[in-house]
């Protein structure tokens, strides 16, 4: 946890805030989806967090790919912005965040998958059509808007 979010944590205690963050999607070659196996949670999930102080949203998602796969992208494209209820998360401690998530995708990713952060337990790619069960919520409702509804629209066609 950022130094920011300690402090903060220090005066509001576990209630909810709004937390702006970013997460990332990596595709391989095959159009798999890299998920992580959270470890604090143990749900597969997408590679981000929360912003740090003087970063801008796109440097948070550069920084938590790198921090969390160790992977690096030539660039990212920015997908979406979503908040709301839906986004609410109770960490198992019982810290509570409303999220505002910047959804990037990463272009071009290399690098070799590494977990050296602590927050992860595991690292793989999932073809869309076979994620894992155990599939956080935020991570599911972000594939199913950007995948699920992407791929219905090009049947249509």
């Amino acid at each position: 946890m950022a130094e920011y979010m300690k402090e903060i944590r220090k005066f509001i205690g576990s209630r909810p805030f709004i937390l702006a963050g970013s997460t990332v999607m990596v595709m391989n070659d095959d159009k798999d989806i890299l998920l992580q196996l959270r470890s604090d949670t143990n749900e597969w999930g997408l590679p981000g967090g929360a912003m740090e102080i003087g970063e801008s949203l796109e440097q948070a998602a550069e920084r938590e790919l790198f921090e969390e796969t160790g992977l690096r992208a030539e660039s990212f494209k920015f997908v979406d912005i979503l908040s709301g209820k839906d986004f609410y998360f109770k960490y198992p401690n019982g810290d509570e965040v409303y999220n505002v998530i910047s959804v990037y995708l990463a272009e071009s990713p290399n690098g070799d998958l590494s977990i050296d952060d602590g927050e992860s337990l595991e690292l793989r790619y999932f073809a869309l059509d076979e994620l894992p069960y155990s599939l956080d919520k935020r991570a599911r409702i972000i594939i199913e808007k950007h995948f699920f509804n992407q791929k219905n629209q090009e049947e249509e066609l």
